[in-house]
C-alpha cells in the first residue's frame, strides 16, 4: 500500500507544469561581452534632433546623446569611435532595443514607470531634465497655451508628448484635433506649412527646430510647460553589469565638472592630490574593475567627450536653451552625482 501511495504522489508531482524561476533566479545578459566580442556598441538615437544627435555635413553624429553613447563606448571599449549609431523613430525605438538592435538607447527618450514596468527596460539615470511645450507661428497671434482650444496640434505618435498634450487639453476643457505624424522631418515641414496650428514636444526640441529655421524670430515657444520629461539612457533589463557602467559612467562625467575636470586639463588633474580626484581617474582604488572595466574608464570617457558642462557648452548652448534646472546641484540645479568610492 505505501510503495502505491508514494508512486501516485511521485507521478503527480511529475504531471505538474514546469515552474518559471524568478526573474532574479534567471542568469543575467552579458550585453559588455556581446559589444566587445562585437566590437563596436549599437546606440539607437534620434534620427535628426540639433543638440541632442543628428549627423553633421561628414556624416558625423553630434548632441549630447550622441556623446552619451561615445562615452560609454570609450568607458567599455577604450575608443569612443567605436559606436554604430541607428536612427530610430519614437515608434520603433523600444522594438529595437527589446530585439536587440541596439544595446542602448540615448534619444532623448523620457523616463516613465509603464517603460519600466511593462516594456522589459530600465533607465539608468537622467541626461537631460525637460518638459512639454507648445509652439506655434507668430503670425497666428497666441501668446498662452490656454488659448489653443480648437486648435489642430502636430504631434508624434507613440510619444510621451501625444499623451501630455491630451491631458492638457482635457483639464482645460479645450478641444484638441490631433495631427499625428511619426517621420520627425515631415511633422516639422507640415507645422512649417501650416498645416496645423501648433506643434508640441520637449522645449528642448521645439528650441532645436526653431534656432533651424531660415527665419527663427517667426516662430514663438509658449510659456506654459505643463509636464516633466526627465530624459536618459535605457537598457534592456536583466543586465545589472552593462546597468552599472552606462550610469556609472553617466555619474562620472557629472563628477568630472563638479571637480573641475575637463578634457583640456585631464593630464595635469592626474596629479591633483585630490582623493575624488584619483578615485575619478582611477589613480587609486578598483572603482573600474568592479564594473568590469578597466580603472581608467572615466578619465576615457571625459578624454572623448569631456565632462558634463563641455557636453552641454558643445551641443545644447546653440540651441538657445538656457541650462536652467540642468544646472550641478551645488549651483541651483538637479544634476547630481554620487560619490564614486
Amino acid at each position: 500500500m505505501l510503495k502505491t501511495i508514494l508512486a501516485a504522489g511521485v507521478a503527480a508531482l511529475l504531471a505538474l507544469p514546469a515552474l518559471a524561476l524568478p526573474a532574479s533566479a534567471q542568469p543575467a545578459a552579458d550585453t559588455m561581452g556581446a559589444i566587445r566580442a562585437r566590437g563596436h556598441l549599437l546606440c539607437g538615437v534620434t534620427p535628426n534632433t540639433a543638440g541632442f544627435a543628428v549627423p553633421d555635413s561628414r556624416g558625423e553624429w553630434r548632441g549630447l546623446d550622441a556623446d552619451t553613447c561615445r562615452a560609454v563606448a570609450a568607458a567599455l571599449l577604450g575608443d569612443a569611435a567605436r559606436v554604430r549609431f541607428v536612427p530610430t523613430t519614437a515608434q520603433s525605438r523600444f522594438t529595437a532595443l527589446q530585439s536587440g538592435e541596439v544595446d542602448m538607447l540615448s534619444r532623448a527618450t523620457t523616463w516613465t514607470l509603464g517603460r519600466e514596468a511593462g516594456l522589459g527596460l530600465v533607465f539608468t539615470g537622467v541626461n537631460y531634465y525637460d518638459g512639454n511645450a507648445f509652439m506655434v507661428r507668430r503670425s497666428l497671434g497666441v501668446g498662452s497655451a490656454t488659448a489653443l482650444d480648437g486648435a489642430s496640434v502636430c504631434l508624434q505618435p507613440g510619444s510621451t508628448t501625444e499623451l501630455n498634450v491630451a491631458d492638457y487639453f482635457r483639464r482645460g476643457d479645450m478641444r484638441l484635433n490631433p495631427v499625428l505624424i511619426e517621420n520627425l522631418e515631415e511633422l516639422r515641414a507640415a507645422f512649417a506649412a501650416g498645416r496645423c496650428d501648433a506643434y508640441a514636444s520637449d522645449t528642448s526640441t521645439l528650441a532645436a527646430f526653431r534656432v533651424g529655421q531660415a527665419d527663427p524670430e517667426s516662430y514663438v515657444l509658449l510659456p506654459e510647460v505643463f509636464s516633466k520629461e526627465p530624459l536618459g539612457p535605457v537598457i534592456r533589463k536583466g543586465d545589472p553589469r552593462f546597468f552599472d557602467l552606462v550610469r556609472w559612467t553617466g555619474f562620472a562625467l557629472l563628477a568630472a565638472e563638479e571637480l573641475g575636470v575637463t578634457s583640456a586639463n585631464l593630464e595635469a588633474a592626474a596629479a591633483n592630490p585630490n582623493p575624488e580626484v584619483q578615485r575619478l581617474l582611477g589613480r587609486t582604488g578598483d572603482l573600474g574593475r568592479q564594473l568590469g572595466v578597466e580603472n581608467d574608464w572615466a578619465a576615457r570617457a571625459i578624454r572623448a567627450v569631456g565632462n558634463f558642462g563641455e557636453m552641454w557648452e558643445r551641443n545644447i548652448t546653440p540651441t538657445g536653451m538656457p541650462r536652467g534646472i540642468n544646472r550641478l546641484w551645488d549651483r541651483g540645479g538637479l544634476m547630481y552625482a554620487p560619490p564614486l568610492r
